[in-house]
């Protein structure tokens, strides 16, 4: 087969005719640039995102918004209500408890009838309740795991119900820096984003190839509550451990999860992406 029926091929088109054939350089040239124009174009496609009303999770839901996408956005958060509005038309909001898990597929269903499909999931709600190991209580254990894990099980359950039934989805949960490395004041935290990226292989293994199921793993970012926390000398002595000499923002994350949700990556799936500018490497 010639290289350009092959290309052509693959991307589903019509074999070119002898007296139109491009050198190859040239038409390969030309299929890349409406390949990428194409596979971040998420019109017409619905995501849910966690935790979507302020952070990371509100970033990820400007950046899918620009890129066509209907968003639906949960958060404990009654403002959640407005932010989704202000995204501009089409978008949705519903302040629900995620902790409480008999409210989440009622929720996520509530999403599939509004939109009639539900095409992303992005698990961006956590909490981090910081003590020293001797220390930590059952409370404030049991409360980062219901959140950070168990909500982020029982969401990517409910909605790959849908997916698996429409036949395509895909599910990016965030886990943490923290889920590869020991971090003080930290074992519930790290504990449960360790659990995330375990979690992630599994779900990736068990419904595959319908849905694409990754992870992906920041260093501190500096949304609201990052900078409030790590304010200071002590976020600057954090700085001088990151290779990169900063920490993330919060677009970057959403960037990260973009490219994961869009065509161009198809065949990644049960990965665990680590944006931390090169700290775990160390």
């Amino acid at each position: 087969m010639h290289q350009v029926d092959r290309v052509d091929a693959i991307a589903g088109k019509p074999a070119p005719t002898l007296d139109r054939v491009l050198p190859f350089d040239l038409y390969r040239e030309s299929f890349m640039s409406g390949f990428w124009n194409q596979a971040f174009d998420l019109s017409g496609r619905c995501a849910v995102i966690t935790g979507g009303a302020a952070g990371i999770g509100l970033a990820c839901a400007t950046l899918l918004a620009e890129r066509g996408a209907r968003v639906a956005l949960l958060d404990r958060d009654p403002a959640v209500v407005e932010v989704a509005a202000s995204l501009g038309a089409g978008h949705l909001g519903i302040a629900v408890d995620l902790g409480k898990i008999d409210q989440i597929q009622p929720t996520v269903d509530k999403v599939f009838a509004h939109f009639q499909r539900l095409d992303y999931l992005i698990n961006s709600a956590g909490v981090v309740l910081l003590d020293k190991a001797i220390d930590v209580s059952e409370s404030a254990w049991d409360t980062t795991l219901d959140i950070n894990l168990k909500a982020s099980f029982f969401m990517a359950q409910a909605c790959a119900r849908h997916m698996i039934a429409q036949g395509s989805g895909r599910i990016v949960n965030l886990a943490s820096q923290a889920a590869v490395i020991g971090l003080d004041r930290h074992v519930a935290y790290c504990a449960s984003k360790a659990a995330i990226v375990g979690m992630t292989k599994v779900l990736a293994m068990e419904w595959a190839p319908q849905v694409n199921v990754n992870a992906i793993s920041p260093t501190i970012v500096e949304t609201a509550l990052g900078k409030k926390a790590w304010a200071g000398e002590v976020g600057e002595r954090a700085k001088l451990q990151i290779p990169a000499g900063r920490f993330a923002q919060p677009e970057e994350i959403a960037g990260l999860a973009l490219y994961l949700l869009s065509d161009a990556a198809q065949m990644i799936t049960g990965a665990n992406m680590v944006i931390d500018g090169g700290y775990s490497i160390q």
